[in-house]
């Protein structure tokens, strides 16, 4: 299967990869101190994360874990979540959204790898402000 080309969204290069399957794979980076997206769950979304390399830490209904390369952790509809690499080291994922669909909000909010000053770019007030708007569209549902 094809990948796509990686985008910068909200500070995480996100490289959506295509598949046959009811499912979004992504292969993600964190760079190092970079956190993840404002607490939110997923009314009808499954999601599922595997640190392939360096670690983060989760976030996951008021509790605090942190997975190292090789670890996973599922995450069913309706839980609050969010993470953050808090190390010192760039941290790589695999995520993936069931059913397919969630792609769509990488797309519409990234800013392509290529671009210059991308990672800035993809944490600006404009970019930041239409995540806040637009993210129940995507079945995002930000509880801050």
């Amino acid at each position: 299967m094809e990948s796509t080309s990686a985008k910068w969204v909200l500070g995480h290069k996100i490289t959506p990869h295509d598949t046959t399957g009811d499912f979004d794979l992504m292969l993600a980076e964190t760079p190092s101190q970079v956190q993840g997206p404002p607490p939110h769950f997923h009314n009808s979304l499954k999601e599922s994360f595997l640190i392939v390399e360096g670690e983060m830490e989760f976030f996951i209904n008021g509790e605090i874990r942190v997975l190292k390369a090789g670890e996973s952790i599922d995450i069913p509809p309706n839980t609050l979540h969010t993470f953050s690499n808090k190390s010192s080291k760039s941290c790589k994922w695999v995520n993936i959204h069931s059913p397919k669909g969630f792609r769509s909000f990488f797309e519409d909010m990234g800013i392509p790898e290529g671009e210059e000053n991308a990672i800035e770019k993809s944490l600006a007030p404009e970019i930041i402000k239409r995540v806040m708007d637009t993210a129940a569209d995507y079945d995002m549902i930000i509880k801050v």
